[in-house]
């Protein structure tokens, strides 16, 4: 029955295919996630009113973000061509989507990292001050902890822009779902091959949802 429906659909390459879209995504994501946090943190501290208030490194980072944000994803990948290739040493394959996924979303993570922070109870912050607390231990300790759960809801959301990342980074040779769509769908008009693949994509951006919101609650005790 499914051989009628789908007669162009081969389960081995949807499988590899699939591997390599949680791989692209879940390396991404650790590396969106350093990246992101330490850029956030940045942006954060370094503004008016802050504990290494410094206009200078505040505009540089902040310009830094803008730009990443600003460029289109498909135009960033070509871009970062000489460095993928001087990195990686290969312009194809998974492991060369892998830099323009964490440029192309650290940034957007960033953002989302500033306003969680800045979202925290700034009563807590004056009464850890008030006790001698220092800059490292009210980070540490006040900073990250009480904006856990937007920090995570966050992660979740840049989840799953990567993951539409790295369809997009498939239609120029990374590999994965994006790839197998691309190539051995649309370009042979195997619509079947287009339309598995979407599902799959789709049933993938569900479970990372699910997963995310599942520690949100968990970690959110208000």
């Amino acid at each position: 029955m499914l051989e009628e429906l789908f007669p162009n659909v081969t389960i081995e390459d949807l499988v590899e295919a699939s591997q390599e879209t949680l791989y692209m995504t879940i390396i991404a994501l650790v590396g969106t996630a350093i990246i992101g946090l330490l850029l956030g943190l940045l942006l954060f501290l370094t503004s008016k009113g802050n504990f290494w208030e410094n206009r200078l490194i505040n505009f540089v980072v902040a310009t830094f973000v803008n730009v990443f944000r600003a460029v289109p994803f498909i135009i960033l990948i070509l871009l970062l061509f000489p460095f993928t290739d001087f990195v990686v040493g290969t312009l194809r394959g998974p492991n060369a989507a892998l830099p323009a996924l964490i440029l192309g979303s650290a940034p957007f993570y960033a953002r989302l990292v500033e306003i969680a922070l800045k979202e925290v109870d700034k009563g807590v912050v004056e009464a850890a001050k008030a006790m001698g607390a220092k800059a490292r231990t009210i980070i540490f300790k006040v900073l990250l902890p009480e904006s856990k759960p937007a920090l995570v809801s966050g992660l979740t959301v840049t989840a799953i822009a990567l993951i539409g990342y790295t369809a997009m980074a498939g239609a120029i040779g990374a590999g994965g779902l994006g790839n197998h769509a691309y190539y051995f769908g649309f370009q042979r008009k195997s619509w079947d091959v287009v339309f598995v693949s979407t599902v799959i994509i789709v049933i993938i951006v569900f479970i990372f949802q699910f997963i995310g919101d599942a520690i949100t609650r968990k970690i959110d005790k208000r």
